[in-house]
């Protein structure tokens, strides 16, 4: 299973108005192989404090099975080394549920710090449109050396972007800047 590069994205809502955008997007995403979600957890808090949990995954049961034992076996391999490789692999083998990535307790503690009508969102992403670029880099011989995403107000910083544009970008597009 080739597994692309991975990102956690952290969001947060402030009286969320939540219509199904964030979903779809996701799914269109997903349908042109560009993205995968490989885990979201998802928790709103309304205004009278009652908590709603979303967990979900855009892989199957199979590949949940399959990436489980990926990240498993690395995590097993960097804990303790060859022989932790193979508990690594087993356990993450059956841990492939939805939510399972992020079911630790400390987790579930920042969640639930969240104020009253607010919602955040912890996102797993597979980028799948960077495993064939990340493959033509390493069979020249390269590593990846840094990796940042760059925010509207640092490019109007070095002057590639004036505050009108950087505008326009977080209203038509949404970034938080």
């Amino acid at each position: 299973m080739a597994i692309g590069p991975v990102q956690l994205v952290v969001l947060g809502f402030n009286r969320p108005n939540f219509q199904g955008e964030i979903r779809k997007e996701l799914h269109q995403l997903r349908d042109t192989d560009q993205v995968r979600v490989i885990d979201v957890l998802a928790v709103q808090k309304d205004a009278y404090g009652i908590v709603s949990v979303l967990a979900q995954s855009q892989l199957s049961d199979e590949e949940a099975a399959e990436f489980g034992a990926v990240v498993g076996s690395l995590v097993g391999l960097g804990a303790i080394g060859q022989d932790g490789m193979t508990v690594g692999a087993d356990f993450g083998a059956q841990a492939g549920q939805p939510g399972w990535m992020f079911s630790d307790e400390e987790t579930w503690d920042a969640l639930a710090e969240i104020p009253e009508d607010s919602a955040a969102a912890l996102i797993l992403l597979e980028h799948r449109w960077a495993i064939s670029l990340r493959d033509a880099v390493e069979r020249a011989g390269g590593f990846r050396l840094a990796s940042e995403f760059i925010s509207p107000l640092d490019l109007i910083a070095i002057g590639l972007l004036t505050a009108e544009e950087a505008d326009a970008i977080v209203s038509t597009d949404g970034y938080a800047v």
